[in-house]
């Protein structure tokens, strides 16, 4: 019997030694210091200007996530201001634009035995357009974006380098429509809907 008993403990504790322990606990805190870059729909939005699209950009980004229980994160995206000019078919560059895309997602992060963790997560976008220019044909013309709410969805992995540190790729989308108005007159939504690809350095506390 004793035997036994020895035998069941020494596989229980093999076990218990070989399960994958729990990527983040509650209480946990990651900020992550990386780049992100914001590429549009490539689609044109249909405006009473004429059909219009806008281009990319790259800017260095922030996040910090807050674990209110195990696995699960609370993050927030900060950015520096993003820029863009806006084009209108035919007519090259007419607009041109910053933005900040502050966003606020609640995330799982998987647990396996290995060094590379997946998470994926759901959240709020806020998008706010300012220093609005006309330029090209729209030159000297006032030109107003609203600011845009919407949903963000988030994908990605993080590659342990070290107990307090990994390095992370990861992915967004995220749901930007603006209503444009140029010389005062509304033309309709311009639609951005951007996938958003970024890298970063992780650190826990």
């Amino acid at each position: 019997m004793k035997t036994l008993t020895k035998l069941a403990l020494t596989t229980a504790l093999a076990t218990v030694a070989a399960a994958p322990a729990l990527a983040q606990s509650k209480g946990d805190m990651l900020l992550g210091l990386g780049v992100h870059w914001v590429m549009p729909t490539d689609s044109w939005s249909a405006t009473l200007a004429g059909p219009v699209r806008v281009d990319d950009n790259v800017r260095p980004t922030l996040t910090f996530e807050y674990f209110v229980a195990d696995r699960i994160g609370l993050e927030v995206l900060a950015a520096w201001p993003f820029e863009h000019d806006a084009q209108l078919l035919g007519a090259g560059d007419v607009v041109k634009t910053k933005h900040l895309p502050p966003t606020v997602s609640i995330q799982y992060h998987f647990t396996n035995s290995s060094n590379i963790t997946p998470f994926a997560g759901i959240g709020v976008n806020y998008t706010h357009f300012w220093d609005e220019k006309g330029t090209g044909v729209l030159a000297g013309v006032p030109v107003s974006l609203d600011d845009s709410w919407g949903v963000a969805v988030h994908a990605g992995l993080d590659f342990k380098i070290s107990e307090k540190a990994s390095l992370r790729a990861d992915i967004r989308w995220m749901d930007i429509d603006t209503k444009a108005k140029v010389g005062g007159v509304p033309i309709g939504n311009v639609s951005i809907d951007p996938i958003v690809i970024g890298a970063a350095y992780v650190m826990k506390f």
